[in-house]
């Protein structure tokens, strides 16, 4: 990557970073166009090879921004010491509304990248990629479940809340519209719904 693309004001930047994003996850590395990228980021197709040198180089910079970007939200909104299961869970939505308020398609992107098929760029993002799931797991790994019910499992809430969430994202996304608001009222809506049935008295 061209050092120079920090020299460009932080509102092009995000239009580059947002627009990557958003076609990166809509139609994944390969369907994804370059020329598609550009019109949606309002720039040349010269500046983003300028700076990039190529869609796999425009790739690997946002995957990489955006994995460091939801680490500092999440220094930033969720607590260090352990805390009950779901009010954790309410943190990080609380975070994912505020990431999608900046940046509207970068959980998304996120998502649809572990899903990619391309071997080299799978090869690349391998260490990124491994580091992001460590992440995830030192978050979840502060909540207490001593709340729970004893027939419940809590791996399997856990895989029930991310599904959820991400359920309510694409929903959003495919509709055309994405509401971080509106995520969040719907996503803490169920939280609190698995937390009255799945918790003791």
């Amino acid at each position: 990557m061209n050092e120079r693309f920090y020299d460009l004001t932080r509102e092009k930047q995000d239009r580059f970073i947002n627009a990557a994003c958003k076609l990166f996850a809509e139609n994944g590395y390969k369907k994804a166009s370059t020329d598609d990228i550009v019109k949606e980021a309002g720039i040349s197709k010269g500046l983003l090879f300028h700076y990039f040198g190529s869609k796999q180089g425009l790739y690997l910079y946002v995957y990489e921004y955006s994995t460091r970007y939801v680490r500092m939200e999440y220094d930033r909104c969720i607590p260090k010491e352990g805390m009950d299961f779901f009010e954790l869970q309410r943190h990080l939505e609380i975070s994912k509304r505020n990431i999608i308020r900046h940046y509207p398609y970068m959980t998304l992107f996120i998502q649809r990248a572990f899903r990619e098929t391309d071997k080299e760029l799978i090869s690349l993002l391998a260490d990124n990629m491994d580091r992001y799931s460590a992440l995830i797991a030192e978050v979840y790994s502060r909540a207490s479940v001593t709340g729970f019910k004893s027939s419940v499992d809590p791996s399997s809430v856990l895989k029930l809340c991310l599904f959820t969430s991400d359920g309510l994202l694409n929903d959003q996304f495919l509709s055309g519209h994405i509401d971080p608001d509106a995520f969040l009222e719907e996503s803490l809506k169920y939280i609190s719904l698995l937390e009255k049935n799945l918790y003791r008295e």
